[in-house]
């Protein structure tokens, strides 16, 4: 036993290192800055809470910090609404599997600023869609709430994490055993009932990956508001990104980013213990 249990340690101790190198020590000094205070060009490294007790009481992280959650809440939503009507068909209609699932990753073929960059070319107040509208005549002037605010950031981020949204749900579609399907459609249910009784809380674990999958990384997105989003548009990574550059404010950015984390974490949390309960009463 004692030798079984030293070769386990023996073959972890690699991936628990490596965790440990880019994971762990990481985070254990985001937290020692965010005990510390910045001092003109220094660090003072004397442990204080002040960090937190400014973040708290300023309005403006409150203000960055819970709209960056609505956004993220957005994507989330609008992605995977528009993700499993076309998981669903790849997974239970479409005969081309592969072919389907290759198109779904070209986006990766092309860099994520590339991305953005289009969109801001064809939202923008010259873009391709003002351009279009005008030559059709529905519009008489270009419009201007399409670009520099929080529907071009969540429109940008539901697009670039589709594919994010698609594989988790595809994968749990087509886990489902047909002889269920056969059974409830035996039974009397219609394509709804059998979709709301069978399919839909068999993939419950599906979408709630794809939701953790997007709304994880999205709250932390400070590219696509930075390009797109404008003054109305700003997140928490922004204000952190400012914090440790121009700012020069390190400690403040590392508190900035631990409560971002622990706000994720706590919505997280709650969402998957909701969505699992659901999934429950549903079944």
């Amino acid at each position: 036993m004692r030798s079984d249990a030293a070769k386990g340690l023996t073959l972890s101790a690699p991936a628990t290192l490596y965790v440990g190198f880019l994971v762990a020590a990481p985070l254990a000094i985001l937290v020692a800055y965010s005990l510390w205070t910045q001092t003109y060009v220094s660090v003072d490294r004397t442990l204080t809470l002040a960090n937190y007790k400014e973040a708290f009481t300023d309005p403006l992280v409150r203000h960055l910090m819970i709209r960056s959650v609505l956004i993220a809440g957005a994507v989330t939503i609008v992605t995977v609404a528009l993700a499993y009507p076309i998981a669903y068909f790849i997974a239970l209609k479409a005969e081309r599997k592969t072919l389907w699932l290759l198109l779904i990753t070209i986006p990766f073929w092309s860099s994520y600023l590339l991305r953005v960059f289009a969109w801001k070319l064809i939202l923008g107040f010259n873009g391709v869609l003002n351009s279009a509208l005008l030559g059709v005549g529905m519009i008489s002037e270009p419009l201007t709430f399409l670009l520099y605010n929080e529907f071009a950031v969540v429109l940008t981020l539901a697009h670039a994490w589709a594919p994010f949204a698609i594989l988790p749900i595809y994968v749990s579609l087509q886990k489902i055993d047909p002889s269920l399907l056969e059974a409830a459609t035996d039974l009397g249910n219609s394509a709804v009932q059998r979709f709301l009784r069978v399919t839909l809380p068999l993939t419950i674990p599906g979408i709630i990956a794809a939701c953790l999958i997007i709304f994880i990384p999205t709250v932390g997105d400070y590219v696509t508001p930075s390009l797109v989003g404008g003054s109305d548009g700003k997140m928490i990574a922004n204000l952190i990104q400012v914090q440790f550059g121009a700012a020069n404010n390190w400690p403040l950015g590392a508190t900035l980013s631990l409560l971002a984390m622990m706000s994720v974490g706590f919505v997280a949390i709650l969402f998957v213990l909701s969505a699992s309960g659901l999934g429950r009463r549903i079944r």
